[in-house]
């Protein structure tokens, strides 16, 4: 897809209702095995949050002018996101002024991002997603770049810096489904293939809901 598509349909999110956008492609919500499939709840216990946090969905203008986006592949720890393909995006601080702040402060710290560099605007944002197994409940940002970033991943952090195409995330793109055990969890789920890495869980489900409204939803 055109940059220039991507960013006038973006832009229009600006004072949106995330709660209006269209919702992410159901294959791509993980279900819990066991006897008989049961969705994973997908929203925190009546009468409490989880703790805040936030991503950056940077979409920028690649050289021949075509949409492109943010994800890193996160290092290998001893932790329930070791490995996994995500947007820069971390929990909140007491220092963030908000959500756009922490947003913007973890893309520097994991990917070197220099928003005024780059011509990074935050148009809006997306659907709020709850992670069960580490209780964040994620704010999406989404933010449009004039030009590609220069981008250097924190060694400690971040193993490798994917940066897709949009078509990939379009509601027409494939989604492969697999059965695969995380941790104690026998899940069944929907996943986008990019650069031969498996990106599932909450960032599949932000790409897919973007795809949408890519689209036109």
């Amino acid at each position: 897809m055109r940059f220039d598509v991507a960013a006038a349909r973006l832009g229009a999110l600006t004072g949106r209702d995330p709660s209006a956008l269209p919702s992410p492609a159901d294959a791509l919500m993980p279900v819990l095995l066991g006897g008989t499939d049961r969705r994973l709840r997908e929203e925190p216990a009546p009468g409490r949050t989880g703790r805040a946090a936030a991503v950056l969905v940077l979409v920028y203008p690649d050289h021949a002018g075509d949409g492109r986006l943010v994800l890193i592949e996160r290092t290998s720890y001893d932790g329930h996101h070791s490995g996994e393909i995500s947007f820069p995006g971390g929990k909140a601080e007491p220092e963030d002024a908000d959500l756009v702040s922490t947003a913007l402060r973890e893309a520097a710290e994991e990917v070197g991002l220099r928003a005024a560099d780059a011509g990074v605007r935050v148009v809006g944002s997306l659907e709020r997603f709850w992670i069960p197994v580490s209780d964040f409940e994620v704010t999406p940002i989404l933010a449009l770049a004039e030009r590609a970033p220069v981008l250097v991943g924190q060694p400690s952090e971040v193993a490798d810096i994917l940066e897709p195409g949009l078509d990939l995330f379009l509601p027409d793109a494939p989604i492969v489904i697999i059965d695969r055990t995380v941790g104690d969890w026998p899940l069944r789920y929907g996943h986008y293939e990019v650069d031969g890495r498996s990106v599932w869980g909450m960032t599949a489900r932000v790409l897919s809901q973007l795809g949408a409204v890519l689209a036109g939803g």
